[in-house]
Parts: C-alpha cells; sequence; structure tokens
C-alpha cells in the first residue's frame, strides 16, 4: 500500500468534518473518493496533504507515519496536490508556473542566486527540463511561453497537474480536476489521468462527474457526513443501496457539480 489513512478524525469546533476514516490505496491505482457537497471530501484531501492537523487518526505514506507533518516536507516525501480552483500565477507564463514545483527539489539559496553559482545553473537548468518534461506529459508544450490568463480553463488544469508532476510525486491528489469543463475536455482529462497511472503515479481524486469516475477509478470511497459508508470497485458502488440512497440516486441525471468541503 502506498497510503494507508487509520481512523482518520478532523473536528473544527462542534462539527466533525472527517470521522472516523479508514483507506488504503495501492501503488499505481486511481482511487476515487465521491459523496454529496459537504461531505468531508477536500477536508480529507488537506489532512493527507499537511493543511489541517488531524483531531485523531494516522496517515501512512509508504510505511512512514505523515499525520504531523506540514505541506512542505509531506511535498518533499513525494505527495503532489491540486485544488478545485486552479492556484496559478496569471501574469507569469506556463512554463515559469511549472518549473516552481520542481524547486522544491532544489537546494540554491539566496546566495547561490546572488552569485549565479554553479549549482544555482545547473539546477536551474534542471528545473526547466523537469517543466518541460511535465508539459510534454500533459502534452501543453506549444502553450510554454503563454500567460496563465490567456489560457483556457482545461488548458489551466492540465498546467496545475504539471506542476504537481514536476515536483516529481510518486502519489497525486487531484481535487475535482473536471470542475468546470465541458464532457470532451472531461474525457480528455481523463485520459490524461489513465496515463498518469500506467506511467506508474498512485493517482488519488475527488470527482463529482460520476460518468468519468465510474470508468477511470479501480476503486471507490464512499464519504457521506464526514464518515465512509461504502468502498469497492465501480460496479459494487454503483449497485449498493446505501450509496444510491445518500448520493447516487440523487446525482445520476446531473453531469457535474463544482463544490465540496
Amino acid at each position: 500500500m502506498v497510503l494507508k489513512v487509520e481512523k482518520l478524525t478532523k473536528a473544527f469546533g462542534g462539527l466533525t468534518a472527517v470521522n472516523n476514516v479508514n483507506l488504503q490505496v495501492e501503488e499505481g491505482s486511481i482511487q476515487a473518493i465521491i459523496g454529496p457537497n459537504g461531505a468531508g471530501k477536500s477536508t480529507f484531501f488537506n489532512l493527507i496533504s499537511g493543511f489541517h492537523l488531524p483531531s485523531s487518526g494516522k496517515i501512512i505514506f509508504k510505511g512512514k507515519d505523515i499525520t504531523k507533518l506540514p505541506p512542505n516536507k509531506i511535498a518533499k516525501l513525494r505527495i503532489a496536490r491540486t485544488f478545485q480552483t486552479t492556484n496559478l500565477f496569471e501574469n507569469a507564463t506556463v512554463l515559469d508556473n511549472v518549473v516552481i514545483g520542481n524547486r522544491l527539489r532544489t537546494k540554491s539559496g539566496v546566495f547561490d542566486a546572488i552569485f549565479r553559482t554553479k549549482r544555482e545553473i545547473r539546477e536551474e537548468k534542471e528545473s526547466m527540463e523537469k517543466a518541460f518534461e511535465a508539459l510534454r506529459f500533459v502534452e501543453l508544450t506549444h502553450l510554454a511561453d503563454q500567460s496563465i490568463g490567456s489560457i483556457t480553463q482545461e488548458q489551466k488544469k492540465r498546467v496545475a497537474i504539471a506542476l504537481a508532476l514536476a515536483t516529481d510525486p510518486e502519489l497525486v491528489l487531484l481535487d475535482e480536476p473536471a470542475a468546470g469543463i465541458n464532457p470532451d475536455e472531461t474525457d480528455g482529462l481523463a485520459a490524461l489521468i489513465k496515463k498518469m497511472a500506467k506511467s506508474g503515479l498512485t493517482v488519488c481524486l475527488i470527482e463529482h462527474k460520476m460518468s468519468m469516475i465510474m470508468s477511470l477509478a479501480d476503486r471507490i470511497m464512499v464519504l457521506n457526513q464526514g464518515e465512509r459508508i461504502a468502498e469497492g470497485t465501480p460496479e459494487e458502488i454503483r449497485n449498493n443501496p446505501v450509496v444510491i440512497e445518500a448520493y447516487l440516486g440523487s446525482e445520476e441525471d446531473e453531469s457535474s457539480k463544482t463544490t465540496s468541503v
């Protein structure tokens, strides 16, 4: 198992957003997390990536307890994260945004930058090469010199994924990657996520587009009011009466939703 979550709980005052959740994610798999708005899905991601500290429970990544680590240390352990809303520098180029990802792996400091040391020059070149590699993977090299503000929403989603890939991750957390894009673009992103898994990455994603999830995920966990109510293959989830009542029954006729907790 790449990721093992044990009895994970997060309370905000009197609200328990995630309650006693267990999950195991296999290496190279695509694990989906679904559930109604407010089910605790994004909070769950925030706990794994270090943006929130759990109230209780454990998070184990490749045998290492990362429960209390901050986001920067978790990222260095090779867990990358995207967000519902793309957090990119709008006035910078696509390439410059992606280069930032690999800077996580560099050791140059202020002294190196001021005096243009050999280490700074070498690492700058390595970061540029890694960024181009990530852009090739997401098929956006032709937009490398374009500003983020001039590209489409779907392209921004791909840049955000490229930024995550530039950190050299082993596990990638994707928070609603297909939110706000059309069906054809959704199919393209689904193909990209499959490509990520085939390349050896482990992917865990939150998504509301059920047709995409059912055709993409190896396994699905369903959250409702902060609790895990089901976990299994797409076929098992599709036919689970508890899931149908809590979520799928009200969602099956909707192509997408864009918000969650």
